[in-house]
């Protein structure tokens, strides 16, 4: 089994996830007490939101470079960046280490080109919904468009995140309003809805809305896995 380096933190709830979806798919898989190989650096999200909010995204790219690196140095086989929103830094710790990155963007579209759906809501951060790094790779690599909130219910979307989700505080009022926006979206032609930040996942669920809801902790996760036992089964 391959040994799966974790860069986490970001935030340590989702993190949370990451880690019980990769060993309950390992155990699932290979049965008895087989659980997931794996080696995480958590970081301080402090640190990480302070670079965001000051749009210091390559001093991130190179704090989160350093961290794979050190993962590489520990024998880890592939890199799982365990948030959306760092993707945009993608391209600096692909290039610092000399293991793959698990792009979260990959198994999220191959989930939604298997159900055949090509035009869908994002949710996410504001730096997910608004810059082009997401919607880039969903549109250039797999043919998937993406449909945003407006700038009022982008704003919505990421106040929860980082001021009740990444806390771990889960809101009736806040998971009503997650309803109301992704209505709109599929009054837009919304197919699915991607989960596009890996707190949100805390909040709401299939049962939120009348489209599938693609999760993408989940699925970056079991990609994960599957990487990592290929050669196990």
């Amino acid at each position: 089994m391959k040994l799966i380096g974790l860069i986490g933190g970001m935030s340590w709830e989702s993190t949370a996830l990451y880690y019980r979806e990769l060993n309950l798919y390992v155990q699932a898989r290979l049965g008895g007490l087989h659980s997931a190989r794996t080696l995480l650096h958590s970081v301080d999200f402090h640190d990480v939101e302070q670079m965001q909010r000051a749009g210091a995204w390559a001093e991130a790219g190179e704090l989160l470079g350093r961290v794979a690196q050190s993962l590489e140095a520990g024998g880890a086989d592939f890199i799982v960046l365990c948030t959306n929103t760092m993707h945009k830094v993608a391209s600096q710790i692909e290039a610092a280490v000399g293991i793959p990155l698990l792009h979260i963007v990959d198994p999220t579209a191959a989930e939604l080109r298997r159900a055949g759906l090509e035009r869908v809501a994002l949710l996410g951060t504001r730096f997910t919904m608004e810059e082009s790094f997401y919607r880039d790779r969903l549109r250039e690599v797999h043919g998937i468009e993406a449909v945003l909130p407006d700038a009022e219910d982008r704003a919505i979307v990421h106040r929860v995140i980082y001021e009740e989700l990444v806390l771990g505080r889960v809101l009736p009022s806040s998971r009503e309003q997650y309803r109301r926006i992704i209505g709109g979206l599929i009054e837009r032609g919304a197919q699915a809805v991607i989960l596009g930040c890996t707190e949100i996942t805390m909040l709401i669920d299939q049962t939120d809305a009348a489209v599938p809801m693609v999760d993408t902790t989940a699925l970056h996760a079991r990609a994960a896995a599957q990487m990592a036992i290929a050669d196990a089964i």
